[in-house]
């Protein structure tokens, strides 16, 4: 993974970070700390893992932690949408007549959770395809 591509992901955690904070700020008032917090560390700890990917040698404990938190992130937002918690605005259920809402929303910040998780297993592929030594190559003893 090239640096402009480590720029590219940054963005695309930027723009789910927006997103995603605006959908936790309608969660219900009762999930302040609990789930809505919950996830917005989640995402915060996948953050921290692709930056400290981007600033290590070796990436690979970085990247496969990265890549764990990231799955995590993905079960508690469904586990939220399961709860229903995408159905609400201002911590207020919607009304009846909006039942897509709470859908769209979902489906909107599980593209993005997607594509994170697409760059993240790019990078993975990336790093690994760097440590397979060439057949008829002998490794030099350092």
């Amino acid at each position: 993974m090239g640096t402009h591509d480590e720029a590219k992901l940054d963005v695309k955690f930027t723009d789910f970070a927006k997103q995603m904070n605006l959908y936790l700020n309608h969660f219900p008032k009762h999930e302040k700390f609990g789930l809505s917090q919950t996830i917005r560390c989640k995402a915060y700890e996948v953050y921290g893992f692709i930056v400290e990917s981007q600033k290590r040698f070796q990436k690979k404990t970085s990247l496969t932690n990265a890549d764990i938190a990231h799955e995590q992130l993905r079960m508690f937002l469904r586990l939220a949408f399961e709860l229903g918690y995408f159905s609400f605005k201002d911590g207020a259920k919607i009304d009846h007549g909006h039942e897509k809402t709470a859908t769209h929303r979902y489906l909107a910040i599980s593209r993005m959770v997607d594509e994170l998780g697409r760059m993240i297993g790019g990078w993975i592929a990336s790093e690994k395809s760097k440590c397979i030594p060439v057949a008829g190559t002998k490794r030099e003893a350092s």
